[in-house]
């Protein structure tokens, strides 16, 4: 029957205590456990009137080995540490540097050894000139001021020597970028910082403090160096903004220059290339015909050794035959006589195209008679031209 069922044990406490018994005394507990962990650690209790004996437990090697073996487990697992990805640990010992440690778990030994977490791949970045004008005026080689203003991009090359060479690094690069930024700009002339040589000077300028970097071993790695502005002073704007327009208006004339002359020179090279062409036919032309009359002469001549009088004979035939066709007034000189006798061609071409059927065209009025000759110079005329028509007929 359960005790607090009609009928029970009434008055009694489950837990074996009476009904008139109070909550347990505090002092007691307390001296109980003190008695169990008295043994524990070998030692053993006592009340205070024992003889030789004491209230407080007395600690044996077992207990000893085993709060120093606590101890020491927790001082073991309190030197792992985690690493991230994109980070490095670096490990000093007694204050001094000891190694880096890469991504995933490591350990230490705490309180004589300290890790710092530095992370490598992240981009920082520093911006020169827009906060403080003095630092963005700049003199150029030509001698003139000039306001620059610079970003820069930058990361942890080497954890060590960022945490340990220099006291403060960003401060460093941000003075041996200005150092840096100034001696190129002073290399340049005023229209090449302006117009075309931006990415030229940020390369330098890159390259440079780069070196510098390096020769202090600072430990950063520049990823970019960007010219985000240059032009002249407040002072003088409008007068650099009328030297940048006839400027541009400078390269608008060159370049159409250069599309008028593109247009030109290739239709030059091509009526050159037509007229080399055309000389070149004509010599052809020239040096076939050449040989062709040479071959015509070398067959006539192979004639003319045959039969000299026939080939002389028709030879003068032939030659006057090509005179008369392009000739329409002809003299005649009859043997015996002083007047030469007109012969009107034209007026017999029209009516039977004398010559061949070559039908000349020409519409000239009937020339008149000449007049006689002199009787004095008759045989003289006739000599002459009875010695042209040798020669002729020789040739």
């Amino acid at each position: 029957m359960a005790w607090n069922e009609p009928g029970g044990s009434k008055g009694k406490d489950p837990w074996g205590g009476g009904g008139e018994q109070g909550p347990p005394d505090l002092d007691e507990m307390l001296k109980k456990l003190q008695e169990k962990f008295g043994g524990l650690f070998g030692g053993r209790g006592g009340d205070s009137g024992s003889e030789g004996g004491s209230g407080a437990p007395q600690a044996g090697p077992m207990g000893i080995g085993i709060v120093v073996g606590i101890v020491l487990l927790v001082w073991a697992l309190s030197g792992i540490y985690i690493i991230d990805e994109g980070r490095r640990g670096v490990v000093t010992q007694f204050g001094a540097f000891h190694k880096i440690t890469g991504p995933g778990p490591h350990w230490h030994a705490r309180f004589i050894q300290s890790v710092e977490d530095v992370n490598v791949d992240q981009i920082r970045s520093v911006e020169l000139g827009f906060e403080n004008t003095g630092e963005s005026l700049m003199l150029t080689q030509d001698e003139n001021i000039i306001e620059v203003k610079f970003s820069l991009q930058y990361k942890v090359k080497d954890a060590r020597d960022y945490l340990f060479n220099v006291r403060d690094p960003d401060a460093v690069l941000r003075q041996a970028a200005e150092s840096a930024i100034r001696e190129v700009v002073g290399k340049s002339t005023l229209d090449k910082v302006i117009t075309t040589g931006r990415s030229e000077i940020a390369a330098s300028t890159m390259k440079l403090l780069q070196s510098i970097l390096d020769h202090y071993r600072v430990g950063l790695e520049l990823t970019s160096v960007n010219m985000q502005k240059a032009q002249a002073p407040e002072q003088v704007q409008d007068a650099f903004a009328d030297a940048v327009k006839a400027r541009e208006d400078e390269q608008r004339v060159k370049n159409e220059a250069e599309a008028y002359a593109n247009d030109i020179l290739p239709k030059a090279r091509g009526a050159a290339a037509r007229r080399i062409e055309e000389a070149n036919a004509y010599k052809s032309k020239v040096i076939a015909d050449a040989q062709g009359e040479a071959s015509r002469f070398e067959s006539v001549l192979a004639e003319y050794r045959k039969a000299p009088e026939v080939t002389r004979e028709r030879l003068y035939l032939d030659a006057m035959e090509s005179v008369m066709q392009h000739s329409s007034t002809v003299m005649i000189d009859v043997d015996g006589g002083n007047n030469l006798l007109y012969l009107p061609l034209e007026q017999i071409m029209k009516g039977q195209q004398p010559f061949g059927g070559l039908d000349t065209g020409l519409k000239l009025p009937s020339p008149p008679l000449l007049p006689t000759a002199p009787a004095n110079s008759g045989g003289n005329g006739k000599r002459t031209r009875d010695s042209l028509r040798t020669r002729e007929i020789r040739r």
